[in-house]
């Protein structure tokens, strides 16, 4: 005969209550000592969730709109209004989404990767490689990065995966001199030293040891960069350099309203708004992960 433990069973439930009513206590405390945090992060999810199911949040196409509804004002049926050829500006910008957030990611993506390789050997091997390497990173530093990233976009051509990608390399630099400034600190650990005497070769001691405990102040930087990357591929997007029309994209949905702004002006202003305010809530993600580094 099988015998069922009830106070187990009972034990079990209580204590699955308490960590939901602990979670719910703990955000409820997030909320209440920093709503612009919790306010960012339901942002930046909204706008992934935008990227990832775009036609959840919408009925309207991007691409198709009614001639008659042409420019109407923002509504209860169309929260952002309609455009020039009565497109709903909301549809644009959720669909929008996918291509502006790939954009970014791959541009982070790009500088992380290659700056964080950068700086690491930079830094790691020192000597006449790291002055001529770091040289390099300066005049790169010098250069604006919406001008750096044009000039890149103008020699390999138009599109989003090229602006992605001179949005990254202008941002190698950056990620470069943070990698190399916390190899320097970690390179002179005892830690590091030891490992050597250890008889370990130079790439188990940069890769087992230099790169985990250099790597977090880098990963600060990026998720910094995602909120400078946004402005940029959307400045190049309003640039014409981006995503052709009638692609939806958040720096084309801008630039498309712009000799409407003294009579329609939501046309830009909406998504404009929209951009400032995904790169703010960025933006204070990114100071509170490197407040708790």
């Amino acid at each position: 005969m099988t015998t069922v433990d009830f106070r187990s069973s009972a034990s079990s439930t209580a204590d699955t209550a308490d960590t939901a009513g602990d979670r719910f206590v703990r955000f409820a405390r997030l909320a209440s000592t920093a709503p612009g945090l919790v306010l960012s992060w339901l942002v930046i999810v909204t706008v992934v969730l935008w990227a990832v199911a775009p036609g959840c949040f919408t009925s309207f196409s991007p691409y198709d709109g009614d001639v008659d509804a042409s420019f109407s004002p923002p509504s209860a049926d169309h929260l952002f209004g309609t455009d020039r050829l009565g497109r709903d500006l909301l549809a644009r910008v959720i669909f929008g989404a996918s291509t502006t957030l790939s954009a970014t990611l791959l541009a982070v993506l790009v500088g992380f990767v290659v700056g964080s390789v950068v700086g690491l050997l930079s830094g790691f091997v020192g000597g006449r490689t790291d002055a001529i390497v770091m040289r390099f990173v300066d005049v790169l530093l010098a250069i604006p990065a919406l001008l750096l990233a044009m000039t890149v976009v103008t020699a390999l051509g138009y599109g989003t995966f090229t602006v992605a990608l001179a949005v990254g390399i202008s941002a190698v630099a950056a990620f470069a001199r943070v990698m190399r400034s916390e190899v320097l600190k970690v390179a002179q650990s005892d830690y590091v030293e030891a490992a050597y005497g250890s008889g370990a070769g130079f790439g188990r001691v940069v890769v087992r040891h230099v790169l985990p405990n250099s790597v977090t102040a880098v990963l600060s930087l990026a998720a910094l960069e995602c909120g400078s990357a946004i402005l940029a591929v959307a400045a190049l997007g309003f640039l014409g350099y981006g995503a052709p029309p009638p692609e939806p994209e958040w720096g084309l949905a801008v630039s498309e309203g712009r000799d409407y702004l003294a009579t329609y002006p939501w046309i830009s202003i909406l998504p404009g708004v929209l951009i400032a305010v995904v790169v703010l809530a960025t933006n204070r993600i990114s100071k509170s992960l490197g407040d708790q580094r």
